[in-house]
């Protein structure tokens, strides 16, 4: 079942258009900051490692990361997630699906894992885009951690890639809850909005000093936390955090998920 989720998915133009989206993300930062470098007064408000890219095409593909998170990757899991179940009901081919013996809590489970697998493949695009343009515009060399100290090429590209894995790993509770909206509507459109509306509230939210006492128990909370890859040593508190934080909201959500659409009466 999830290879017909992946043909599903690849018969789709906007799969294309998002993966053109946040594969695009990096060549635009390359090319912004090499025609218009960007100066330290800048970095209040600019992306973590944007400063750095100029002297190494290697901060490019970790500052692409970091821009498509708050809006990119909301967009991309409303529509891989909020539209799964939602958008079969829509188009009328939901109960097609449901004939077939695999039942329902594998469908589910099947286009949970879907979403994560094509999320999982855009990222691996913002990581190949940031690391060929950088490379090709500023060149590779060893990358300067936030502790001072210096990774080789080879190092630095594993924690790259480590980054890009703890990034899905942390959307697994935001992608459970685009799952669970849309075994609540028959609205494609409206699961995939209010999915990426919750995504993006979360952050906000996450951003407001007075609220900090709930900040920890947010799904968007530890988002960033890949950032402590590049300290020496590593300092693994905060991606645990949110990891933990992240796997709770997928178990609950997708318990959630399979107890509403279990019960639903599919009528289309």
């Amino acid at each position: 079942m999830l290879k017909v989720e992946w043909i599903k998915a690849l018969r789709r133009w906007r799969t294309y258009l998002i993966a053109a989206a946040l594969g695009g993300v990096p060549f635009l930062i390359v090319l912004a900051v090499k025609l218009s470098p960007p100066t330290p007064s800048a970095s209040e408000d600019a992306p973590p490692f944007l400063l750095q890219i100029v002297h190494n095409g290697l901060f490019a593909p970790l500052t692409g990361l970091a821009v498509v998170q708050p809006f990119f990757m909301s967009l991309a899991l409303g529509l891989f997630a909020g539209d799964a179940i939602a958008g079969e009901a829509q188009s009328g081919t939901l109960r097609s699906l449901l004939v077939r013996p695999a039942g329902r809590a594998q469908l589910v489970l099947s286009k949970y894992a879907a979403a994560m697998t094509l999320l999982g493949v855009l990222l691996l695009g913002v990581i190949a885009s940031g690391a060929v343009f950088g490379g090709i515009v500023f060149g590779f060399g060893p990358l300067p951690t936030l502790s001072g100290s210096s990774l080789s090429v080879a190092q630095a590209s594993l924690r790259i890639f480590a980054a890009g894995g703890y990034i899905l790993l942390a959307a697994a509770g935001i992608t459970a809850v685009g799952i669970f909206v849309s075994t609540l509507t028959d609205s494609g459109p409206g699961a995939t909005v209010a999915t990426v509306i919750l995504a993006i509230t979360s952050q906000i939210l996450d951003n407001i000093p007075s609220l900090r006492t709930i900040h920890a128990y947010l799904p968007t909370h530890g988002w960033l936390a890949y950032t402590d890859l590049f300290r020496f040593p590593v300092d693994w508190a905060g991606m645990r955090a949110g990891l933990v934080v992240s796997g709770a909201y997928a178990a609950v959500f997708l318990a959630a998920a399979l107890l509403v659409f279990g019960r639903k009466d599919v009528t289309a």
